[in-house]
């Protein structure tokens, strides 16, 4: 038994009964069970209990022991003395406030349903890979839709909060922020870190300088991801480190804290070189990113706005050692689509939500129009029920698996709460 599981009783009054009687026979009705406090203090403040026909307010406090009062050490902290109700699972002692004044225990073992009991045990002491995985399958397909329609709203939530922070130490620029965000996403998971620390190695301010001059961009991206520390006989090598070498000393330029990226195990069209390239000319051709993201609403509008390739030399190369197959090398829908689950539907949302604009079913609507994710997480959710084909799912699901199930939240999941009070 968790104490987490007596809150959960308590606060949405889970009895199978109302008729209550304290440790000293007395008769307790729960006028209003107070606010739930996830801080120090008592778990439930502002409580409203009639206890012998005496109609008290105050605090709150639930263990799993009575004794644990003492265990906890609240009979010398002031914070409990407003305590009018001692909640346990079970009563095995008598506790008293500072002043000797004994408090009223509720042992709520006897009320509170066996199923219910065993169907929480069940689940927070299952071993699967998440603890409703024999019945996930049978949740109900309309509550399901709704949690994982809330699950990434939740998400967005997160992500925008984070965006604020990056606003913060921007200035409030949501161009900066913007490019930040892009230039992380474009390293992918292999180079997230690596590419991160590009972008945060010089200010944005500079970008702005040099945009629509590809070349100068390329040599501030690739110099200051430390590609240009080596030698190659390549005129094209030689222009970006001679452009670099002007824009060090121009900008005061340090690449010291740049971590390196990583080639390994990433296919060529993925490698940094490329990636580097075709984020250059997208600060290159397009112009005001920003506020055109905001006012773009169509999958196909993103598709082609960003749809774009890398400068010359890399159509044929790689790295600058090796030359290859002539290609365009554009990005790809499919990482586009990353894109936009990423970095340009949560700068939306946090936008929107900035100015108390109301642009969710649109961005709703623009999620669930982009393919669903595949990997191990998601997959395996499909494996255990067939859910909907969207971004929209694959994003709740990692949510879903991240924030409650890797976390044993089931008491604050409506899968798990389903589940608990099944009969």
């Amino acid at each position: 038994m968790q104490e987490e599981f007596l809150h959960y009783i308590w606060k949405y009054q889970k009895f199978n009964t109302l008729q209550f009687v304290s440790s000293d026979k007395e008769p307790i009705e729960i006028v209003n069970p107070g606010q739930y406090n996830k801080n120090t203090g008592p778990d439930f403040f502002n409580a409203k209990i009639r206890i012998g026909g005496q109609l008290w307010a105050g605090n709150v406090e639930i263990h799993i022991k009575a004794s644990d009062w003492y265990a906890h050490h609240h009979e010398i902290d002031k914070a409990y003395d407003n305590v009018i109700l001692h909640v346990v699972w079970v009563h095995d002692s008598a506790v008293y406030r500072n002043n000797n004044t004994e408090i009223p225990t509720l042992e709520i073992k006897p009320y509170v349903d066996r199923s219910l009991e065993n169907n929480y045990l069940s689940l927070i002491k299952s071993k699967s890979w998440i603890n409703c995985e024999s019945n996930f399958s049978e949740v109900d397909d309309f509550l399901l839709d709704n949690w994982l329609d809330r699950l990434y709203v939740h998400r967005l939530e997160r992500k925008s909060q984070r965006i604020q922070e990056l606003l913060v130490v921007s200035n409030n620029d949501w161009e900066a922020v913007l490019f930040k965000m892009l230039f992380k996403n474009f390293g992918l998971k292999v180079n997230a870190n690596s590419f991160k620390s590009i972008s945060n190695s010089f200010d944005f301010s500079i970008v702005r300088k040099l945009q629509n001059n590809n070349l100068d961009i390329e040599a501030l991206f690739f110099g200051q991801g430390k590609l240009l520390e080596k030698d190659f006989e390549e005129s094209y090598f030689k222009d970006l480190k001679e452009r670099y070498t002007f824009l060090r000393h121009k900008f005061t330029l340090d690449n010291s804290s740049v971590a390196q990226v990583n080639f390994f195990r990433l296919r060529p069209s993925s490698f940094p070189t490329i990636r580097l390239s075709q984020l250059a000319n997208i600060y290159a051709q397009r112009t005001a990113l920003f506020s055109k993201i905001i006012e773009m609403k169509e999958l196909k509008e993103f598709y082609d706005f960003f749809g774009v390739g890398t400068s010359e030399f890399w159509k044929t190369h790689y790295t600058f050692s090796k030359s290859s197959k002539s290609s365009n090398k554009k990005l790809s829908k499919l990482f586009i689509d990353l894109l936009l689950i990423n970095t340009i539907i949560p700068i939306k949302f946090s936008y929107a939500k900035t100015y108390s604009n109301s642009v969710e079913d649109n961005l709703l609507d623009l999620v669930q129009n982009i393919k669903i994710e595949s990997n191990s997480i998601v997959n395996k959710f499909l494996d255990l029920k067939s859910l909907n084909k969207s971004a929209l799912v694959s994003q709740a699901l990692l949510e879903l698996k991240q924030e409650y199930c890797d976390k044993n939240r089931c008491l604050y999941c409506r899968i798990g709460n389903s589940l608990i009070l099944k009969k």
